[in-house]
């Protein structure tokens, strides 16, 4: 397995149990992308990607991320296919509904310049030019 597989299984690891407190694994000038979703954007630096954190956490609780597939796609690049993301509305109490998306982490000397996250899975794979 590759050094960059390697690291973005590590920030899953932590993500599956909840635990999005560690950030050693970021490029201090990450760029942070939302492709969809309630709050779709750019974030950059480590405060940007910081700032879109603290957004999804104060409407949402008990977040989990569940990586069903990790792919190397080239030397830079690690495609995860999520299989659902796992949490509640504060105020609604209502569950997450479970997503099939997916996440593209841009990996340099091994730190996370760039991540993409996708709401849709097919979406992910159609910019990729990739079929599931």
């Amino acid at each position: 397995m590759s050094a960059n597989l390697d690291l973005v299984r590590s920030i899953y690891a932590a993500w599956e149990r909840g635990d999005f407190s560690h950030v050693e694994w970021a490029d201090p000038e990450i760029e942070w992308v939302l492709v969809e979703g309630p709050s779709p954007g750019t974030w950059h630096s480590l405060v940007g990607m910081a700032e879109c954190f603290r957004e999804w956490f104060s409407v949402f609780e008990d977040v989990r991320i569940e990586a069903d597939e990790f792919r190397e796609l080239d030397d830079e690049r690690v495609l995860v296919l999520v299989e659902g993301l796992g949490g509640r509305g504060k105020a609604s109490g209502i569950s997450l509904p479970n997503v099939k998306a997916a996440h593209v982490f841009h990996v340099r000397e091994e730190k996370i310049i760039r991540f993409v996250a996708y709401r849709h899975r097919d979406r992910a794979l159609a910019d990729l030019g990739l079929e599931e």
